[in-house]
């Protein structure tokens, strides 16, 4: 489970050049959904992106494909780590992944890594990302962090593009 902690934004920044899940994004597109309750009682800890079904999901940041991992919660999901190994970028509900897309493969910012859906237990009319971050802890686990609501960082990066 993740542990909630609000960093702030400086902090996320330090990560380097980063760009937008899904381009096109507008402020009105991006709602803070990381504190809302799911049906299990846990914290979201994550923004959902509504985007059509099939369309492209961007890296976020340079990084590495650290995970390619099927949940049933996530469906189609990809684990992104900095090149630090620092922040994990989390990608889930996906249709499908980018081709040639495989663990261990470097990306670059603005990099389609795989394609919007509704897997896992995500509804099936409605398509979407579900998009978090955590900050890794020592032991550099993909499935462990402390989340870091990934709202303002988003808001950001649409004002900037």
């Amino acid at each position: 489970m993740l542990r909630v902690l609000l960093f702030t934004l400086p902090l996320i920044c330090l990560a380097g050049d980063l760009t937008l899940p899904i381009r096109g994004l507008t402020a009105r597109d991006i709602r803070d959904t990381f504190n809302e309750g799911r049906a299990n009682g846990q914290p979201h800890e994550a923004v959902d992106l509504l985007a059509p079904r099939g369309t492209p999901i961007l890296a976020v940041a340079q990084g590495v494909i650290q995970k390619l991992f099927l949940s049933k919660p996530g469906g189609i999901t990809i684990y992104e780590f900095d090149p630090q190994g620092d922040y994990c970028y989390y990608y889930a509900h996906l249709e499908r992944y980018a081709e040639g897309l495989h663990e261990g493969m470097t990306v670059s910012p603005g990099k389609v890594i795989g394609y919007v859906g509704t897997s896992g237990n995500a509804p099936p009319q409605t398509p979407h990302l579900h998009f978090a971050i955590f900050k890794l802890g020592p032991e550099k686990h993909w499935w462990q962090g402390t989340a870091i609501n990934p709202y303002p960082l988003l808001l950001k990066l649409v004002k900037s593009s």
